[in-house]
């Protein structure tokens, strides 16, 4: 299944190629591609209906669970999904006949929508809970609104160094001190890992940015022979180090929680955890505006975001969503208070300018 994360790999491959799009997306409008469901509860307040984009997945089940079908039960709303990948749908975008009304993507992706004129400007007075839920002032933009955060952190097997805790990216660098072999993430995956190389290299993370390119790929080459797999999908490291292949590996935050709960003797280190937000914007012509704002509105909400961390292991952008759960489910976020200023922003600008030449660059290291 497809995680909410992987989104932007799809950019790395021809979004840039809108017109190429644009045939893909005529076929996919009569054949009717990209799943389709429908929230559950009554319907029959005026049998108004609003269209979702999201990944589906696991993530989009915990979305129909939290989000989607209470908002129906409230409303009357019928919610209607579309798993669509990002080309197609910014090239129907770009014919002014979207799917979808409503975008739930990673705030990076939204930013390149709006180089492509392919959102609506935002009229925050027609969502209320962007106050009442107090989401922080740097997710909250003129198109889009940051709705959690995923964490790009350290995991490594408990029983592997006789007793001893990495507790750094240098650590994880370290293979005389933590031996074993690693895995970190494909382009396919994430973006490219340069920041924990920086941080392992001494860099602070109130300054990495602008990215030392040429130094991050330094340390990378130090690190490369240990490097036993590339991982391209959220369950891989777990996997990984499950089987023994590796005693450390990249991880998406949340994504051990299962192995964990089953007696892995696996764990996360979430210093130097790499930030990235998702969130919510609305389609440029979207046939149902009123509609979007409102489940848009409903979806930020503190209740909201508490619910859908219940569900699925995402971290709310708001702070108050988080005094609506237990000790126990609080701290096993990541957002959590105690948790928070372990980890840096992503810099969605920098990466903007960058990303395609950094990967292409990170390809041709890859390859030896």
């Amino acid at each position: 299944m497809k995680d909410a994360r992987i989104d932007r790999r799809l950019f790395l491959r021809g979004i840039g190629g809108v017109t190429a799009g644009v045939a893909a997306a005529t076929a996919l409008s009569a054949c009717g591609t990209g799943t389709s469901r429908s929230g559950a509860g009554s319907g029959g307040k005026g049998g108004k209906t609003v269209v979702v984009r999201d990944s589906g997945g696991s993530y989009g089940a915990a979305l129909q669970k939290a989000i989607y079908t209470p908002f129906t039960q409230e409303t009357g709303i019928q919610v209607k999904v579309l798993n669509l990948d990002d080309a197609p749908l910014l090239a129907q975008i770009k014919q002014g006949r979207p799917q979808c009304d409503l975008i739930n993507n990673s705030m990076m992706s939204h930013n390149k929508y709006v180089k492509q004129d392919a959102l609506e400007a935002l009229d925050l007075a027609r969502v209320k809970s962007v106050k009442s839920a107090k989401i922080p002032e740097n997710q909250i933009t003129d198109h889009a609104v940051g709705s959690s955060f995923y964490g790009a952190c350290m995991a490594y097997r408990t029983d592997a160094f006789g007793g001893k805790k990495p507790e750094s990216w240098a650590d994880f660098w370290d293979t005389a001190a933590f031996q074993g072999g690693r895995s970190m993430c494909n382009p396919d995956g994430d973006l490219p890992e340069l920041e924990f190389a920086l941080l392992a290299d001494g860099v602070p993370m109130d300054k990495l940015y602008p990215l030392d390119v040429d130094r991050a790929f330094k340390v990378l080459t130090r690190l490369r022979g240990d490097i036993k797999k590339f991982w391209d999908s959220g369950p891989l490291p777990g996997v990984l180090l499950s089987r023994q292949e590796v005693t450390m590996s990249t991880v998406w935050d949340g994504r051990l929680a299962d192995l964990e709960k089953q007696g892995v003797p696996v764990t996360r280190q979430l210093n130097g955890m790499r930030r990235q937000f998702q969130g919510y914007a609305i389609a440029k012509d979207a046939a149902n505006v009123d509609a979007a704002y409102k489940l848009m509105d409903f979806s930020l909400r503190a209740e909201s975001q508490a619910a859908l961390a219940k569900a699925f292991p995402s971290n709310p952008s708001s702070p108050l969503a988080y005094t609506k759960l237990t000790n126990e489910e609080r701290s096993a976020l990541a957002g959590a208070p105690e948790h928070y200023d372990k980890g840096f922003d992503t810099d969605i600008d920098w990466w903007l300018k960058n990303e395609s030449a950094v990967t292409k660059r990170w390809l041709e290291w890859a390859r030896g």
